[in-house]
């Protein structure tokens, strides 16, 4: 069996995981953490020396000790499991001591959603400022592109300047492992974004530029940050007067659910939300029991 001690194993992983699986910093930022904690309960033992044993206790200290909820200690499960087959697969251990483990039992949690009314009132929140450029657009746009595309808040701070094709009224979206889609956009959000490009992005760019080539920028001229697409969301509900803890990820529920509503199959809405296995995007069909009873009732033989 391997040597090699924790920390140069932990980075040798990293390292896999980055230029191989292609993982976001914010990605790779997790699963370093859930790796030092495994580390540190076990007093950072020779990978090579885990055993089953070893991970079963350390996860079941996360929830006795730490007071972790089942989702969190799922997450820390899937990151140990995955670095013990990257182990496997590089010879660093001789059988895979994560095999036996088994995922806690935790019930979904169903996402939250805004109603098309309350939609409606937090894309029109966005207000001009007394002075200074008109920031309001460029918020009017994203929080348009948040809905109307289904983003995540790290892909829409992550958009090329060249992300939009008006000629297919389309958006091309990185997202998770470096992943690229196309997704359509509607009429209101192709105009929000035409409107911020005119208007706003102008006043925005600075000489020598340092936008890296982004679409959405800050009032210094710099990359919108996934921490400030969040305050804008934040504040536009507070200003909407939508109860409740509404983020980029509400934004994001609020389309699959609506696009659901509305008739869309579930292939598509995992297409252009740009999961990778469409179970993940099985957490949706809850949201519209009136439909579906409408549907049994018009096709069931005996409704």
């Amino acid at each position: 069996m391997s040597t090699l001690d924790f920390d140069a194993c932990r980075r040798r992983f990293r390292a896999y995981l980055r230029i191989e699986c292609g993982l976001a910093d914010a990605t790779l930022a997790a699963y370093d953490a859930d790796l030092r904690d495994l580390a540190e309960d076990l007093g950072r033992p020779l990978p090579a020396s885990l055993t089953s044993r070893d991970l079963a206790d350390h996860l079941s200290r996360l929830k006795r000790e730490k007071g972790l909820q089942a989702s969190s200690i799922a997450r820390h499960l899937a990151t140990i499991k995955v670095f013990c087959r990257w182990m496997l697969a590089e010879g660093l251990v001789s059988e895979n001591p994560a095999d036996l483990l088994e995922q806690p039992t935790r019930w979904k949690r169903l996402p939250g959603t805004l109603s098309p009314a309350q939609v409606k009132r937090l894309l029109a929140a966005p207000v001009p400022a007394l002075k200074g450029p008109p920031l309001h657009l460029r918020d009017v746009a994203l929080l348009e592109l948040l809905y109307a595309c289904g983003l995540r808040a790290s892909e829409v701070a992550a958009l090329d300047s060249d992300a939009l094709h008006p000629a297919l009224r389309v958006l091309k979206v990185t997202g998770k492992g470096r992943k690229q889609r196309l997704v359509p956009m509607g009429v209101p959000a192709e105009r929000a974004l035409e409107t911020y490009l005119e208007e706003c992005r102008p006043h925005l760019v600075r000489t020598p530029p340092l936008d890296q080539g982004r679409l959405l920028l800050s009032r210094t001229g710099r990359p919108l940050e996934r921490s400030m697409v969040w305050r804008i969301v934040k504040k536009a509900a507070k200003h909407a007067g939508i109860p409740g803890d509404v983020t980029p990820h509400t934004l994001r529920h609020s389309f699959a659910t609506h696009l659901l509503m509305g008739g869309a199959d579930l292939r598509s809405v995992q297409e252009m939300l740009g999961h990778a296995d469409i179970s993940t995007t099985q957490i949706y069909t809850h949201v519209d029991k009136a439909r579906l009873k409408d549907v049994h009732a018009r096709f069931h033989p005996r409704p």
